[in-house]
C-alpha cells in the first residue's frame, strides 16, 4: 500500500516533535526531530531529495507516526532515546553505551577510601571523572597509591584488620586501619591527592616541599626522603602527560567517514590532564556526511550522560547551540559545544583527527579482509551467490539441564552482536537434535515473516544429523536460497581439521587448515559456542542462586564461606572485580579470574 502523502502533510501538526518513518512491515527505518513536523515531514515527499541516502530512504517509507512536544529541546531529548531503542537503519547508530567509570574518594569517612567507581553516584563523597575507560581509571589509583598510599580497602575490612595488608608491604597504603598514620598525616595525604585530581599539581608540590624541609629540620630524615621520593614522582607523572595550563575538564571529539564506515574519536581532559582517547565505530548509512556524524555522535553520547564543561569537535552541524542549551539544562551549568579552538586545544583536536583517521584506515583494511574471506567461503563451498549474512547456531546443556541455544550473526560488517540471540529449551532431556529442531523451527519462522533477513549461509554446530534437521526445518518453513553446513570437528576435535557436510554431498568437504574460508566458519563458530555457553551459566546461575559458586573448580565449602561474607551475599560477589575478589584470604588470582569468569563470561555481548 503506498503512502498518501497529501492526506499525511494536511494532517500533521505544524509545532516541535519527533518524527518516525515506518517501511512497509512496520519497521522504524529513521528517527528524526522537527522544529516544525509539517514543514520538515514535507521537505522529504514534495521535492526530490538531494541525496541518495534520503532517495533511498523515501522509497521505503509506508507511514509517518509523530510525537508531539511542547519544546524543541524536548524533540531533541526524545529523538535521542528513541533512536537508542528502535536503532533504525538510516540513522547513525552509536553501539558503545556504556556507563564510564569513575574515581571516588569517600571524604565522609574520618579515613577516606580511594576506589575505582561506576555507575550511579549515591555515596557521599568526592567523584572525579568520567574516564574514558577502566584501565585509564586503574592506571590513576596506582599513580595516586604510590604518591599518596590512600586505603582502597572495604569499610568492613578495615574496621576489623587487625595488622597490615600486603598494599602497606608494598608501599601502596600507610595503614590508618592500625593506625601506622597519623590523623593528621593521613588527612593531609586526601587532602593532596584531592588537590591532584583537581588540576592543582603546582601546589601539592609546594606543600610537599614545604613537609620535606620541615621534617628534614626536625632531622626526621625517613620521612623527609619519603617527601622528596613523593615530589620526584609527581614530576615524573606530570612530564609524562600532556597538561592544559588553565585547567579544565574537555573533551575532543573528531569524526571522519568513508565508503559506508564511520570513526569517532575521542580525548579526554580531566583536571588539565589528557587521561587518554578512545574510538568508536558508529553505524551509518552510505551517503551520511561528517556534519551528520558530528551531531548525531554528540547528541547520542552526551545526552543521558554527564557531560564535561567544554567538548570541542571536528566539525560544525545544525543543532550545535540547541544541544549545548539542553546539556547545559541537564548539567545546571553552562556547557561549551566549541568547533574553532587555537593554541593546545587545536593541537589537541588535530590529534584526534590524526587518531580518527588512522582507525578509519583500520576498518577499511579490516572490511577489506573480511570481503576476502566472505569471497573465499563462496569459492570453497561452490556458492552462487555471494555470502553477505552469516548464521550459526550452537546448544548448551549440562546433562542435559538448562538448555541454552545461541544464534549469532555475521555480515559484511562484522559481528553483529546486537543481533545475536539466544533460545532457552524446556524439557529437551539432553537431545541435542531436538533442542536444535526447536530452536531452528522459532527461528526461521520469524524470519519467514520478515522479521530479520534471512542468511545466505547457515552453519550448525555439528555433523551430518545436524545438517539434516536444519534443511528439514527450513524445508518445513518453505525457506528457500539458504546453504546450510553441518560444521564437525575432525580427528581429535582439533581446529584445522574440521569436516563440513553439505546437502546433496555424500562425502564431507575438508579444506585445507589454512584456508581463509575455514578460518571464517571457525571464528562464527566458536563465537556461537561461546555465547551459548556464556547464556548457559547465566541460566543455571539464576536456577542455582547460591550454590551457583560451587561450579568453580578449586572454590571449596570454607573459601566459598568466606567469600559470601566478605561481600555480605552472592550478588555483591558477582558484581566484584577480580583484585577484590582475591582480596579474600585463600582466593588466588588465578581463583579469582575463574569467579570472575563465572558471572562475567558473557559481558561483551548482548542477550
Amino acid at each position: 500500500m503506498s503512502l498518501d502523502t497529501g492526506e499525511l502533510l494536511r494532517t500533521m501538526p505544524s509545532g516541535p516533535g519527533v518524527y518516525r518513518m515506518l517501511d512497509a512491515a512496520g519497521t522504524v527505518i529513521y528517527v528524526g526531530k522537527a522544529r516544525n513536523l509539517k514543514k520538515r515531514v514535507a521537505s522529504y515527499f514534495r521535492r526530490l531529495p538531494d541525496s541518495a541516502k534520503t532517495r533511498a530512504l523515501v522509497r521505503q517509507v509506508a507511514a509517518v507516526d509523530v510525537t508531539v512536544t511542547h519544546t524543541e529541546t524536548e524533540a531533541l531529548i526524545l529523538e535521542n532515546t528513541q533512536i537508542k531503542h528502535f536503532q533504525p537503519r538510516y540513522n547513525v547508530l552509536l553501539r558503545d553505551d556504556k556507563s564510564y567509570p569513575w574515581i571516588y574518594v569517600s571524604t565522609p569517612h574520618p579515613f577516606p577510601r580511594l576506589v575505582f567507581h561506576r555507575g550511579s553516584k549515591r555515596a557521599k563523597g568526592r567523584y572525579f571523572g568520567p574516564f574514558p575507560n577502566a584501565p585509564a581509571v586503574r592506571e590513576s589509583i596506582q599513580h595516586l597509591q604510590k604518591l599518596f598510599q590512600l586505603r582502597n580497602c572495604e569499610d568492613s575490612d578495615f574496621a576489623n584488620r587487625s595488622r597490615p595488608c600486603l598494599q602497606y608491604q608494598i608501599k601502596r597504603c600507610s595503614a590508618p586501619c592500625v593506625g601506622l598514620v597519623s590523623d593528621d598525616d593521613y588527612r593531609r595525604d586526601v587532602e593532596h591527592a584531592l588537590m591532584f585530581l583537581e588540576g592543582r599539581n603546582a601546589q601539592v608540590v609546594d606543600a610537599l616541599v614545604e613537609r620535606m624541609e620541615q621534617a628534614a629540620g626536625d632531622q626526621d630524615f625517613e620521612q623527609a626522603a619519603r617527601y622528596r621520593d613523593q615530589i620526584g614522582y609527581l614530576r615524573q607523572a606530570q612530564e609524562q602527560q600532556r597538561v592544559l595550563r588553565n585547567g579544565g575538564d574537555l573533551d575532543i571529539i573528531a569524526v571522519r567517514c568513508e565508503a559506508g564506515h564511520a570513526v569517532a574519536a575521542a580525548l579526554f581532559v580531566r583536571s588539565g590532564r589528557m587521561l587518554g582517547h578512545r574510538s568508536y565505530t558508529p553505524r551509518i548509512s552510505e551517503g551520511t556526511t561528517e556534519e551528520e556524524l558530528a551531531g548525531a555522535f554528540v547528541a547520542q553520547y552526551y545526552l543521558g550522560r554527564e557531560a564535561p564543561a567544554e567538548i570541542i569537535v571536528s566539525h560544525d552541524f545544525p543543532d550545535r547551540a540547541l544541544l549545548e542549551e539542553t546539556l547545559s539544562m541537564a548539567r545546571g551549568a553552562r556547557i561549551r559545544v566549541r568547533t574553532r579552538v587555537r593554541s593546545e586545544r587545536r593541537r589537541w583536536l588535530q590529534m584526534a583527527s590524526d587518531n580518527a583517521a588512522h582507525a578509519l584506515v583500520v576498518q577499511l583494511a579490516t572490511d577489506r579482509a573480511l570481503q576476502s574471506r566472505l569471497e573465499a567461503l563462496q569459492v570453497a563451498l561452490g556458492m552462487e551467490q555471494q555470502v553477505h549474512r552469516i548464521e550459526c547456531f550452537d546448544v548448551s546443556h549440562t546433562m542435559g539441564d538448562e538448555t541454552v541455544a545461541s544464534c549469532v550473526v555475521l555480515d559484511a560488517t562484522g559481528e553483529r552482536r546486537d543481533q545475536y540471540r539466544r533460545y532457552n529449551v524446556a524439557d529437551a532431556g539432553g537431545d541435542d537434535y531436538r533442542a536444535l529442531h526447536e530452536v531452528l523451527t522459532r527461528r526461521y519462522a520469524r524470519l519467514k515473516r520478515g522479521e530479520a533477513p534471512l542468511p545466505d549461509l547457515l552453519l550448525v554446530d555439528g555433523g551430518r544429523a545436524q545438517q539434516r534437521i536444519a534443511q528439514q526445518v527450513l524445508d518445513e518453513a518453505g525457506v528457500t536460497g539458504v546453504m546450510i553446513v553441518g560444521v564437525a570437528k575432525g580427528q581429535d576435535r582439533r581446529a584445522g581439521q574440521e569436516q563440513l557436510f553439505l546437502s546433496g554431498r555424500d562425502a564431507p568437504l575438508i579444506l585445507q587448515p589454512d584456508s581463509p574460508a575455514l578460518h571464517l566458519m571457525q571464528q562464527v563458530r566458536d563465537e556461537a559456542h561461546r555465547f551459548a555457553i556464556a547464556g548457559h551459566r547465566r541460566k543455571r546461575a539464576r536456577a542455582t542462586t547460591g550454590s551457583v559458586l560451587d561450579t568453580v573448580s578449586g572454590l571449596g565449602p570454607k573459601r566459598r564461606q568466606a567469600l559470601l561474607q566478605q561481600f555480605g551475599g552472592l550478588q555483591a560477589v558477582s558484581r566484584a572485580g577480580i583484585d577484590d575478589l582475591q582480596r579474600v584470604r585463600g582466593i588466588s588470582r588465578e581463583l579469582a579470574q575463574r569467579i570472575y569468569d563465572l558471572f562475567h563470561g558473557d559481558e561483551a555481548a548482548g542477550s
